[in-house]
């Protein structure tokens, strides 16, 4: 049976994971599913993700349109419609994360292109689209690269999907979408396993700069040796049963940290599969 309050402690805690490990902020913002009612979802409220303490500090939106279910809910995310338009584009998905990782942000704004670096990030894939806000905006719309409305985040959303998949037309078919000069944004049907890739998402990142450092450094006899596409599957698949190892870790660093609040309590989790996200 599915426990609500389970649910919003696990997200206070993965706003702590996420602040913790550099991956978001004083900005960036992880929603959940309701898991009582599909057609929700819980994000913060206008506030840093390290300094979410409560389910008073969270605010629970419709899918629909990424309206506030209470309309005095207060001030909120401007990006909630990067949340709202991907919730109802896979309803599958549960967890959405937005961040400006700076480790990310430089693969955005080249020409070169994210790869799986090492086994951990396998689930990059091949490809890793790059969503560029100005193919979208109109000339009436302030330009500040930010997803302000549902056509914006919809557009975002479609680029999960790949348009030769016509079998599935709800799949995740890239579990990462790069943002032009913003950051990236990550999908998956539970909180841990979304912090999972946020997380090794940046790592990959900072050793695939590393390796092209290097790799330049001998000139035309610098090379790098990325994952094979069947590498990148099979450790994807691997690493995905594997979630709850680094889970652990990284709620019991929170939680002992005084930095960080949850007032529902030290996050039990259970290790045999997803905690009721």
């Amino acid at each position: 049976m599915v426990n609500l309050t389970h649910t919003l402690s696990t997200l206070i805690t993965a706003n702590h994971i996420l602040d913790y490990h550099g991956i978001c902020d004083a900005f960036g913002h992880i929603s959940v599913r309701n898991p009582l009612n599909n057609n929700t979802f819980y994000l913060s409220g206008y506030l840093a993700p390290g300094l979410v303490s409560s389910p008073a500090d969270l605010i629970e939106y419709y899918v629909a349109n990424g309206s506030a279910v209470d309309p005095n809910a207060g001030r909120g995310y401007v990006e909630r419609y990067i949340h709202s338009e991907i919730l109802k584009r896979f309803p599958e998905q549960n967890c959405v994360i937005h961040a400006h990782a700076e480790a990310i942000v430089p693969y955005t704004i080249t020409t070169v292109k994210t790869q799986s670096a090492y086994h951990m990030a396998g689930f990059l894939g091949q490809q890793v689209p790059n969503y560029d806000i100005k193919d979208y905006y109109n000339d009436t719309q302030t330009h500040d690269m930010l997803v302000r409305n549902s056509p914006l985040g919809a557009a975002l959303g479609e680029l999960f999907h790949s348009p030769s998949n016509t079998t599935n037309t709800t799949s995740i078919d890239h579990p990462l979408v790069l943002m032009r000069g913003h950051g990236f944004t990550t999908v998956d049907s539970s909180i841990e396993t979304a912090v999972y890739r946020a997380f090794y998402a940046q790592a990959n990142a900072r050793i695939q700069t590393t390796a092209i450092g290097l790799a330049s450094a001998f000139g035309s006899q610098g090379t790098i040796d990325y994952l094979s596409e069947r590498e990148q599957l099979d450790t994807s698949v691997w690493n995905q049963a594997l979630w709850d190892k680094p889970w652990l870790l990284w709620v019991r660093q929170v939680e002992r940290s005084p930095v960080y609040d949850n007032s529902l309590g030290p996050l039990v989790t259970n290790t045999s599969g997803a905690t009721g996200t």
